[in-house]
């Protein structure tokens, strides 16, 4: 008797698989998170799952779980720490030259185009109306979404530029409507004019915000130390074709 699996059973195989990766979508494990609320305090957490599109589960480290709504989240940051070693003490004498960091104009700009890519008129309009590059708007999405708005994130993070709930309500667009791309596009460009002004339109420091909150930013005076964030940037500075 053949042990080889018929093509009906391989079929059902890959669909058990397939079950499988996606519930992975909506459960994630990590060894350390920071869920920040909405009114300051925050939550060390273990694991985390979205039981409901409107609710999430929170396990917490120090023991027992916490369901909340997902608008009291302001967000979920990765509490892992990067060690940055310091650079060798140079030698006597001038230090080598090294080429200037690439700069991307945030602002819009008269000569300002079109993304060529998915909702790159949905990105120009924006960028327009609300005085950013769409180029910015553009890469953001990509690194965020892959240009998916139906997409949910396990943090509870929806739409193209995977904004959380409560961070949308502050700027006047409902939860429900951030996976309507021009909605979502619409509250992003609102929040990060928010950031460019207030990080004085340095891009590591706004990206950094947008990914780990404006708190953390300050907190650390700078660029978190965590590597979701660190990677997030390195990210976006690579899609747009900048040295970091």
């Amino acid at each position: 008797m053949s042990l080889e699996p018929t093509k009906a059973n391989r079929i059902r195989l890959d669909l058990a698989a397939g079950v499988a990766a996606a519930s992975c979508l909506f459960a994630f494990s990590a060894s350390a998170d920071l869920a920040l609320l909405t009114n300051g305090d925050f939550l060390k957490v273990d694991t985390y799952e979205m039981v409901e599109e409107e609710k999430i589960r929170l396990d917490l480290r120090d023991g027992g779980s916490l369901y909340l709504p997902i608008g009291r989240v302001e967000r979920i940051v990765d509490d892992e720490i990067v060690v940055v070693e310091e650079p060798p003490a140079s030698p006597v004498g001038p230090p080598p030259e090294t080429a200037p960091e690439s700069r991307l104009e945030l602002h819009w700009h008269a000569d300002a185009v079109r993304p060529d890519t998915p909702y790159g008129a949905l990105f120009f309009d924006a960028g327009k109306r609300f005085q950013l590059n769409p180029i910015l708007l553009a890469a953001m999405a990509r690194a965020e979404s892959a240009y998916d708005p139906r997409a949910l994130s396990v943090k509870g993070a929806r739409g193209l530029l995977q904004l959380m709930p409560a961070t949308a309500e502050r700027f006047g667009v409902k939860r429900t409507e951030l996976y309507d791309p021009q909605r979502n596009i619409e509250a992003a460009s609102r929040y990060l004019n928010v950031l460019i002004k207030e990080f004085d339109g340095d891009l590591k420091l706004v990206l950094a915000a947008y990914n780990a909150g404006e708190g953390n930013v300050r907190k650390y005076k700078g660029v978190p130390p965590f590597r979701e964030t660190r990677n997030y940037i390195s990210r976006i500075y690579r899609f747009l074709g900048l040295a970091g």
